[in-house]
């Protein structure tokens, strides 16, 4: 098995690709039959990122803080447990932005699509889901809608829900939210349409997100899941995204 080997900026995950080149070999990416990725979850959204256009498998080491992408880290017997991994297929959400001034931006999104105010001023936002308006003015800090991937990252801190793999769902999660007093976001099918239109955008600024790619000034913006893209993550039998989201659930 031809495998590429990347790891984040942190010494120790530096020192461990040498070790793992060293005994594995190192090919390049468009040779490999997979990606190891050494690091955290940061580290793992920015290799998906960056190896999109080569379809390959990617299988994480942890060598970072919560490491929820991530396998833990051995060397030993890697290539086996590469071939007798879990594949969890993933679809990133596709991003449309369009700034007051007109620009227009497109990006995507493995965790999460979110709007956030830019200044003191909350962000008043129009949410619009396939076609129809849910809620005409929301007032607050900002606004997220997440993959099932991205629902145990800045979906879960907005206490919004852990959505499990292959659910077929996206969590739209307000930030702060103070009006509607009572809507705390919904779940919604994977095929949804989201459109969010800023409203006073020069008075009330919002920045927008699609994972660690922001634009600012934003008036509106329009989201759906691009499901003619699949990556695919490779996990440890037994140790699967879809039980680890479940589990996340029964922590307390």
């Amino acid at each position: 098995m031809k495998l590429h080997f990347s790891a984040s900026s942190h010494d120790g995950a530096i020192e461990r690709r040498a070790r793992l080149i060293e005994r594995y070999g190192q090919h390049e990416i468009t040779d490999a039959d997979c990606i190891v990725a050494l690091g955290g979850d940061g580290h793992m959204l920015h290799v998906l990122h960056e190896t999109l256009p080569h379809d390959k498998p990617v299988f994480g080491l942890n060598f970072g803080r919560l490491g929820f992408l991530m396998n833990h880290y051995a060397s030993d017997e890697l290539i086996e447990r590469i071939r007798n991994a879990e594949t969890a297929p993933v679809h990133p959400l596709r991003m449309h932005a369009e700034t007051t001034d007109g620009a227009q931006y497109s990006a995507l999104a493995i965790n999460e699509v979110s709007l956030i105010r830019q200044m003191h001023n909350a962000a008043h936002i129009r949410v619009e889901v396939d076609g129809k308006h849910q809620v005409d003015e929301l007032v607050c800090d900002g606004i997220l809608l997440a993959t099932p991937v991205g629902s145990t990252a800045y979906n879960l801190s907005a206490y919004g829900p852990v959505v499990p793999l292959g659910a077929g769902l996206m969590a739209l999660t307000p930030i702060s939210p103070f009006r509607p007093r009572r809507w705390r976001g919904a779940l919604l099918n994977e095929s949804a349409k989201v459109n969010l239109e800023v409203l006073e955008p020069e008075f009330r600024p919002v920045a927008a997100s699609a994972d660690s790619a922001e634009h600012r000034h934003i008036k509106t913006v329009s989201i759906a899941q691009a499901q003619d893209i699949t990556l695919r993550l490779l996990y440890d039998q037994g140790y699967s995204l879809a039980d680890r989201a479940i589990a996340e659930q029964f922590r307390t």
